[in-house]
């Protein structure tokens, strides 16, 4: 299949299953068995838990509106004297805990909490983490080998003059992915040497592009030959039939957590509730397993394919121990410095 074809099937797919409040959708004209949630899952990832949402709960309908992880906290701060949505739905926690959000969200227990370790919640109720996903390379294995390149297995590889133009990252102020990369690598390094080493991987970035899976997919279809991107995307588009191959950084992948939480403005409640819920029954964690490296919620077996594609069982052996706080509460003057430094 086509990049061109694949990504038409999953859009095709997403448009089947969800509304989008840029499609028309107003809170006035919510019902009680309607919500909308904001969401920063990957299309074909909240288009495929949407539609098991749904066989579960037919009579339940989910507006959604999907954002990168940055373009979705401007919206919401921009939104907070009146917030349009019901539910924020797996976005990351470096966002969440924000101070400015967290005053947005209503404590609440779903059912099924007690599958959540409590490390993956927060103390007050106000979100719990059931997804995550780290940090990887997509590396074509065809302009490799045109080009005479060497497989990359670290973020110092990728410092060697011979990738310079070859290598595409997401860009840390709205991409999720792009800031848990620059984030995991200052604290590993420590700032001064961490800065110093993005501004050496800045001479062979050829483009900081929008989104974490994008850079993934140009590389997938050989317009590059290394995309920094997320382990799942990596894993996708082998399983798409792309001629890559996923390299989970020596240092250690960057990941982050995608949480979950009930809107206190929410004007359908009961409804909210009743999709959160849903986000920690059996099919929804099934459906987890099928999509996502890093699943909180206890249940569940790791795929197959994702094993074939070099993902380690015991992910964790490959995980930078992030410190959420740092990266949430130093977000702002990092992207101001990134964006004053290295941003183009």
């Amino acid at each position: 299949m086509t990049m061109l074809g694949s990504f038409a099937l999953r859009c095709m797919l997403a448009c089947a299953v969800v509304c989008c409040t840029a499609l028309g959708f107003s809170p006035s004209q919510a019902h009680a068995n309607e919500i909308t949630v904001y969401t920063s899952y990957e299309e074909d990832e909240a288009a495929a838990f949407l539609a098991a949402m749904q066989r579960d709960l037919p009579d339940l309908r989910v507006n959604m509106l999907r954002l990168s992880t940055g373009d979705l906290h401007a919206r919401m701060l921009a939104e907070a004297a009146n917030p349009r949505h019901d539910v924020i739905w797996g976005w990351a926690v470096t966002n969440m805990v924000d101070p400015r959000v967290l005053a947005m969200l209503e404590p609440y227990e779903p059912q099924g909490i007690e599958r959540v370790p409590a490390r993956f919640r927060d103390p007050e109720g106000r979100w719990f983490a059931k997804t995550g996903y780290m940090a990887a390379f997509c590396v074509n294995n065809e302009v490799l080998q045109r080009r005479n390149l060497p497989m990359p297995t670290s973020w110092a590889d990728l410092l060697k003059p011979e990738f310079q133009g070859e290598v595409v990252m997401p860009n840390p102020a709205s991409s999720g992915t792009g800031y848990l990369q620059i984030a995991s690598i200052l604290q590993m390094k420590g700032e001064d040497a961490g800065w110093d080493f993005l501004r050496e991987l800045d001479r062979n970035i050829a483009q900081y592009i929008k989104s974490g899976s994008r850079p993934c997919n140009v590389a997938s279809a050989g317009e590059f030959a290394v995309g920094a991107s997320f382990a799942l995307r990596a894993i996708k588009n082998i399983d798409e039939g792309y001629p890559i191959t996923m390299v989970i950084p020596a240092e250690g992948a960057g990941n982050e957590l995608e949480a979950t939480g009930l809107m206190r403005s929410s004007r359908n409640k009961e409804a909210a509730k009743r999709f959160i819920d849903w986000t920690l029954s059996e099919a929804a964690v099934e459906e987890y397993y099928k999509w996502k490296e890093i699943v909180t919620v206890s249940g569940g077996t790791m795929p197959e394919s994702f094993i074939k594609a070099g993902l380690p069982e015991d992910i964790g052996s490959v995980m930078v121990d992030m410190d959420f706080d740092w990266s949430a509460a130093n977000r702002d003057r990092i992207l101001r410095q990134w964006q004053d430094e290295l941003e183009r």
